[in-house]
């Protein structure tokens, strides 16, 4: 598992979004449920929105009653992971932007995830950005934003670099990148040249692969927007994986099977009309070359 393996924001939602699971498929309500550990409503309701962990008794009741007793260590290890774990973006001030609400949940599953898989459009993905680069990203994309704004998010940006790559055990990151966002000429030619050149020295560790879909590629599957496919470790079995998209006033969250197939779908397409590994690398390394 990732860094953050902890991360009681991210695992609270999963035990959630598994009792939800197990309590539909067996057919049961929440009164049920509630009444099967002596509880409320209420109370499973909080159980369920991840507002609140479920004692470990009441964890143990909950899963012999929902037929899956053999899960329960498991169940329980993650709890107290969730218990005594830190997020690690405490320390952010999620007051003032940087950090907006509906973030947060995915930087808990990034960090929780054992591959990170992404289609991007317009702009290097952020965990490859570098410090100017990002910087110019945010600048440019919101300019209102004042000095301090700026840094606090750039800030943020390079945190996560650092929690998802380099600490801990590092996931398996593989990005497809359109050719328009390794050519659009981002914070001038120094810059640019120097986020081409990062993108190559990220792409020799072995953790990490680099396609670039080339404009001769022509039309593709990937039209509607950037995305973000997340995969979870072998422990979490039976989890199909989250897929996130961001627009520009919030993050949506796909988790249905059939939601996170058709992406895969989707990204398996884009790879094989993509460039390999050898020739994208190539490709960029004569863009940067360009703007020498």
């Amino acid at each position: 598992m990732a860094a953050s393996q902890s991360s009681p924001t991210a695992l609270k939602r999963w035990i959630a979004g598994e009792l939800t699971k197990l309590r539909e498929r067996n057919g049961y309500s929440r009164a049920d449920a509630a009444a099967a550990i002596h509880g409320s409503v209420q109370g499973m309701g909080h159980f369920e929105n991840a507002r609140r962990l479920p004692k470990p008794l009441e964890l143990k009741t909950l899963l012999e009653f929902y037929g899956v007793p053999e899960r329960a260590d498991f169940f329980l290890s993650l709890r107290e992971r969730a218990k005594k774990g830190r997020d690690w973006w405490i320390g952010f001030d999620t007051n003032n932007g940087a950090l907006p609400e509906y973030f947060k949940l995915f930087l808990g599953l990034e960090a929780m995830a054992a591959r990170i898989e992404s289609w991007d459009v317009q702009v290097t993905p952020g965990l490859f950005q570098t410090r100017d680069y990002a910087e110019a990203i945010i600048r440019d994309g919101e300019p209102e934003l004042s000095d301090d704004e700026v840094q606090r998010r750039l800030e943020l940006r390079m945190a996560r670099q650092q929690e998802v790559l380099e600490d801990g055990d590092q996931p398996s990151v593989w990005a497809v990148i359109d050719e328009a966002a390794v050519r659009r000429v981002v914070g001038g030619p120094t810059v640019h040249r120097d986020q081409l050149d990062h993108l190559l020295k990220l792409a020799e560790r072995p953790n990490i692969d680099v396609q670039v879909l080339p404009f001769a590629a022509g039309a593709h599957t990937g039209t509607e927007g950037a995305f973000t496919l997340l995969t979870y470790p072998a422990e979490f079995e039976g989890d199909p994986g989250t897929v996130y998209a961001e627009t520009r006033v919030r993050g949506i969250y796909y988790e249905e099977p059939e939601e996170v197939m058709n992406y895969r779908d989707v990204l398996t397409r884009l790879r094989v009309k993509a460039c390999d590994q050898p020739d994208s690398l190539a490709l960029i390394n004569r863009i940067a070359k360009e703007l020498s």
